[in-house]
């Protein structure tokens, strides 16, 4: 957060009496000045159209309206904000070392800055709980999906706890201790150098939070290494090699497992139809197939009763049919599980990234700020807390990376903006010529 803007203002000062401009430039150049501005400009670019695009396709696609992505909408809003509001005035700050704008204004900035940073935080934590959620408690979680406004209260519950957590000791700080310790031309938290304060503060808002993200995506993937173990189990016993020979040689066979390889591919490309209506359908089909075999052997009339051989090639054609459908429809259902198991692991895959990345923009900067603050800025050098400092905005530039893109609906929301023309011509390979 914004609490490393008074670093360079009070050991500049403490230094010698320079101003912090002058150090800053005196350090970095006019080069390095130039570079540092246009790195600074390219986060802010990244930042706000990245989490722009999130905004515009929750207005364009009604399917994403979900309760899950609801979070994701509230952590691009924060993000957004980040790029669109906080960044920009940080800039001219950074590299002149003088805060223009007055005491008012810094004291909104700051607040809205703490605010969004730590409601990003909260934000990454309900989107774990989410997915916690969708896996360890599929039933209710599904017949919980239309329930629009427990998404809301959560999401309001976030921004509430995110302002509480800051927002009452930076206003009322100065008043509380009945002086400001702020020079003129600085801005920064009067709490900047309070241990216990920032002790207590971060526990909650960086510890407390990674923790529970840490145990949330340990648990889906527990959940999912079981769940995987039971399901290969069951198909190995369901399904041997001689009856996938047996298959692979049989015509029908083939067209049959083509149909259900082709319909397993559009329901897990979907995700909004639940796997059990395919293997419905198939069954379905199976009953149908053996109505019309009974009602083709009743339309035989008197004639079936003269050639045993006929009935006995007959009984053998249909008990021959009848085990291929039960085949099949285990064909079906381990196609089904394969689907459902490789869906889990990315879903582990992506939430173990979000994990790492996640602690590594927040814990330098946690920890650089705790130790600062016992030794009161002395043993900690600028140059490491500033860059410990930019992880945070960076990581809401990495968000809508994270997030959203691991999604189908929103990459096919994504493209429905930069590409539409595309999505018509090619719907399902349309994300990778977007960006030729």
């Amino acid at each position: 957060m914004d609490s490393s803007l008074q670093d360079w203002p009070l050991n500049a000062s403490a230094a010698g009496g320079k101003g912090a401009g002058d150090q800053l430039l005196g350090r970095f150049g006019a080069t390095w000045t130039i570079t540092l501005a246009v790195l600074m400009a390219l986060l802010i670019v990244a930042t706000v159209v990245g989490n722009a695009l999130v905004l515009l396709a929750f207005v364009v696609d009604s399917s994403l309206r979900t309760q899950n992505n609801y979070f994701l909408l509230n952590l691009a809003i924060s993000d957004f904000l980040v790029g669109a509001f906080c960044i920009p005035l940080y800039v001219p700050y950074v590299l002149t070392g003088r805060w223009a704008f007055g005491k008012s204004f810094c004291k909104l900035w700051l607040v809205i800055d703490y605010l969004l940073c730590t409601s990003s935080v909260f934000n990454i934590v309900l989107i774990s709980y989410d997915r916690f959620l969708s896996v360890t408690r599929a039933v209710t979680y599904r017949a919980q999906q239309g329930n629009t406004k427990q998404a809301v209260l959560k999401m309001v519950v976030v921004w509430v706890l995110a302002f509480l957590l800051y927002g009452p000791a930076i206003i009322s700080w100065e008043y509380v201790t009945g002086q400001s310790i702020i020079p003129d031309g600085e801005c920064y938290a009067e709490f900047f150098y309070n241990w216990y304060f920032l002790m207590t503060a971060s526990t909650l808002e960086f510890f407390t939070p990674f923790i529970s993200v840490l145990f949330f995506n340990l648990s889906i993937y527990l959940n999912i290494q079981k769940r995987t173990k039971i399901r290969l189990d069951i198909f190995h016993e369901v399904q041997s090699q001689s009856f996938m020979e047996e298959l692979e040689m049989s015509p029908e066979g083939k067209l049959s497992l083509k149909c259900c390889k082709w319909d397993q591919k559009e329901a897990a490309q979907t995700l909004d139809l639940p796997k059990i209506e395919t293997q419905q359908a198939a069954a379905n089909a199976s009953q149908s197939v053996k109505d019309s075999q009974t009602s083709d052997s009743k339309s035989s009339g008197p004639y079936s009763g003269k050639s045993k051989s006929f009935n006995k090639r007959s009984y053998k054609h249909s008990a021959s049919t009848m085990s291929l459908e039960k085949r099949m429809k285990m064909v079906s259902q381990s196609i089904t599980q394969r689907f459902r198991l490789s869906r889990d692991k990315k879903v582990a895959k992506s939430l173990a990234v979000i994990v790492s990345i996640f602690g590594l923009c927040w814990a330098p900067y946690t920890l650089l700020m705790i130790i600062r603050a016992a030794c009161h800025g002395h043993c900690i050098p600028d140059y490491w807390y500033e860059t410990s400092f930019w992880l945070l905005w960076i990581n809401s530039a990495v968000n809508p990376v994270l997030y959203p893109l691991c999604h189908y609906s929103f990459r096919r929301a994504f493209i429905k903006l930069l590409c539409p023309k595309k999505l018509k011509i090619q719907p399902h390979n349309s994300l990778q010529h977007c960006w030729k």
